[in-house]
């Protein structure tokens, strides 16, 4: 499994913005609490704390740790630990230092990778790859590629998945011309 970049709100400023002017921007005055999530979640054990966010982040640097992590063999495990700091814990994954405590807990070295965020280390190639998603299509996330083969986007339910990826272990037909 990878973990591409792909950015809900790449207009935020790299500071993010608050998570409550995010919420009214996006859902109007009277807002979402995400409880459909949130319900969702706990029926397979992750404790979603939406509450506990106030920064909605520009997320170019926490793709770029899962980058990083990825070269050096931990994406899955920062992935994971990320998810939770944000989600469960609402940390600012906006900070560096916040980030570089990710990585810590994912088994990467807190001072090389704070200091590769600190830089503009690939950069690029995180942008890049999150246009490579939306000019091919992607517009949200959750969004599955099985063997390179077949997209799901959404959260479905596991029959759907279990499909796909059955659907991508089939021959592919080559077209000539």
């Amino acid at each position: 499994m990878r973990w591409l970049p792909f950015q809900l709100n790449p207009d935020l400023p790299a500071e993010g913005i608050t998570r409550a002017e995010y919420i009214s921007r996006k859902f109007g005055p009277r807002g979402n609490t995400y409880e459909r999530v949130s319900k969702v979640g706990e029926t397979v054990g992750i404790p979603f704390a939406f509450s506990n966010i106030k920064v909605q982040p520009n997320t170019v640097n926490a793709h770029r740790l899962l980058h990083y992590a990825e070269q050096n063999g931990k994406q899955d495990a920062v992935a994971e630990v990320l998810f939770e700091a944000y989600f469960v814990n609402g940390a600012n994954i906006t900070d560096v230092d916040t980030l570089a405590d990710v990585a810590a807990k994912g088994g990467l070295d807190r001072a090389a990778a704070r200091e590769w965020l600190a830089s503009d280390a690939d950069r690029d190639v995180v942008v890049a790859g999150d246009m490579e998603a939306r000019n091919a299509g992607i517009g949200g996330v959750p969004f599955f590629i099985f063997n390179r083969a077949v997209g799901v986007s959404g959260a479905q339910d596991p029959e759907t998945l279990v499909d796909a990826i059955l659907q991508s272990m089939q021959p592919r037909q080559v077209k000539t011309a």
